[in-house]
């Protein structure tokens, strides 16, 4: 996949659209960079809140016209997911043509035994005598590109499955702006299940599990509260009086 070419093709089209308005362009644009970050995957999941944040929308409804709009428009597909611990899916369209050919998809295992290979024959070359045992990064930079290592920069798999304590999960529920009350509840539901989903899955991210547990909650909250507008069982509306004498005659 060509990042600047599909950019391009995409503000192409947005110029265009007469039906986009600049909150669909930036709900796609947040998307975009998510697909980036996954390497341009065939498809990807992502979390409501996390865009909304990266988006600048305030309000859930925006959101989801948003997310409809652009799935009906063509310029992604969007699955929506109907389980509480898992985001929903997402597969971008790839807009207009391109005359590369086709390498195959992203492998990431293929790509990391590609970078512990080294054929037998060919002689390492450092830039200089390695320090204390340390080998060196062998490659130079052509033509003035700057040098880059590798090592330490593939995505690490499964590193969140569990947090280090109680505390680390109070922390990022303050940092998420949520009440510290609900990470003690997250923590000890999932502590006493062993860190395992309700199917008997082990956890892969419990801190996407806990941005989930905030986004259920806010859910029941908003659905749970009580009609201010409707009126109140205590008031008397009729104004009526409470200390006649029922023992007077008519």
């Amino acid at each position: 996949m060509n990042y600047i070419k599909l950019l391009n093709a995409a503000f192409e089209k947005f110029f265009f659209d007469d039906r986009l308005n600049p909150t669909h362009i930036s709900l796609y644009m947040a998307l975009f960079q998510e697909w980036n970050s996954s390497r341009f995957a065939d498809e990807f999941f992502v979390n409501r809140r996390e865009l909304m944040r990266v988006a600048k929308i305030g309000s859930k409804s925006t959101y989801h016209r948003c997310v409809t709009d652009l799935h009906s428009w063509n310029y992604l597909s969007y699955f929506p997911s109907n389980n509480p611990y898992k985001g929903s899916k997402i597969k971008m369209s790839i807009i207009g043509t391109s005359d590369e050919p086709d390498m195959g998809r992203y492998n990431p295992e293929l790509e990391q035994l590609a970078e512990r290979y080294h054929p037998i024959r060919e002689p390492v070359v450092y830039q200089h005598h390695p320090t204390n045992g340390q080998a060196v990064y062998p490659h130079r930079p052509l033509s003035g590109q700057a040098l880059v290592s590798n090592i330490n920069n593939t995505k690490q798999v499964n590193i969140n499955k569990q947090p280090k304590g109680r505390q680390a999960v109070l922390d990022f529920f303050v940092e998420k702006n949520f009440n510290a009350d609900e990470g003690k509840k997250f923590f000890a539901h999932y502590e006493a299940n062993n860190w395992k989903t309700s199917d008997g899955k082990i956890i892969r991210d419990w801190r996407a599990l806990a941005k989930n547990w905030m986004d259920r909650t806010e859910l029941f909250t908003e659905e749970n509260k009580p009609n201010k507008k409707g009126a109140s069982q205590n008031r008397d509306n009729l104004k009526t009086t409470k200390t006649k004498d029922y023992g007077q005659p008519l």
